[in-house]
């Protein structure tokens, strides 16, 4: 089936092996009071159901196109492949293992209808477990709404348990998020991501809880605990190899304010605060280093 080139939002839906709640996803999509939106879902080559289910959805709905590939070829390639074959003006990633409320794309088109200065609208978020129990309802600590990009990039780009990215998940204009590298192939590239997006706009936080994150023993974060586990997750062609995960970040903020179209003042603020962001990573980046001296040893 053709993309519909006449919806406004569009949702991104990257799975592999999601059988076990995918169907609540899409399902939660075609429960939205908001009408023009279209769902696309690429497939990474499930082994499971997940296809199955796919078709079926799709069949029913002339608003789901569903893509499979035959091969995993990693979280990130997914994720950006779900933006690639969008078409709408407003665009929005939802995993496989997580769902909506139904007013949530009606109220965060609003705000981007609303507020042209604003890039990203995103909910307060519900977590819950595997059967759907809430856990904790959560608020962002992060200062995005700043009018100052330096600001707003500074508390993006912070690492601290409370940030834990989750305005990724946030409505955004497709021509700005075009702009940008989208999800590259290392751990916490979405917090990359989001501070490149801080540069270009604000986000503004809806103060309701409409957006269920899942937390389960079968999340990526949760299988794949250390950044370097992680590696092939994002990409697949990562296994057994050296990878600098920390140092690949620390590489790409450095290149953000250079890219980001603000004044000079706003762009010396951004790389102050990088200094100390180094600094406060310092372990991790000498972990990279350590983590491949080992792997240098074990193979030789």
């Amino acid at each position: 089936m053709s993309i519909n080139s006449n919806q406004k939002v569009s949702i991104g839906l990257p799975v592999y092996n999601g059988e076990d709640f995918i169907a609540e996803a899409i399902q939660s999509v075609l429960d939205q009071t908001y009408d023009n939106i279209e769902l696309v879902i690429c497939d990474n080559g499930s082994t499971d159901g997940t296809a199955s289910i796919c078709r079926q959805f799709a069949d029913q709905s002339d608003k789901i196109f569903y893509y499979r590939y035959e091969e995993n070829r990693g979280a990130a390639w997914n994720y950006n492949q779900t933006f690639q074959l969008s078409t709408g003006d407003y665009f929005r990633w939802l995993a496989a293992d997580d769902y909506l409320a139904p007013e949530l794309v009606e109220r965060s088109v609003a705000v981007l209808d609303e507020r042209p200065e604003v890039v990203l609208a995103f909910t307060a978020v519900v977590d819950i477990d595997a059967d759907g129990n809430r856990l904790t309802t959560k608020r962002s600590t992060v200062n995005s709404d700043k009018a100052r990009p330096s600001e707003r990039f500074r508390g993006l780009a912070e690492v601290r348990p409370s940030h834990n990215c989750e305005e990724i998940f946030g409505l955004m204009r497709r021509d700005v998020l075009a702009d940008t590298k989208l999800i590259e192939s290392y751990a916490d590239s979405d917090r990359t991501l989001l501070a490149d997006l801080g540069l270009r706009g604000q986000f503004s936080e809806i103060n309701e809880p409409l957006f269920f994150h899942r937390l389960h023993d079968k999340g990526s974060v949760t299988a794949n605990r250390s950044r370097h586990a992680r590696a092939s997750w994002f990409d697949p062609g990562l296994r057994d190899k050296l990878v600098f995960p920390n140092w690949r970040q620390l590489r790409e903020m450095l290149l953000l304010p250079a890219r980001a179209s603000v004044p000079l003042g706003e762009r010396v603020a951004c790389y102050q605060y990088l200094v100390i962001w180094t600094i406060k990573r310092r372990r991790h980046l000498r972990n990279d280093l350590k983590w491949a001296f080992r792997t240098i040893r074990g193979t030789n």
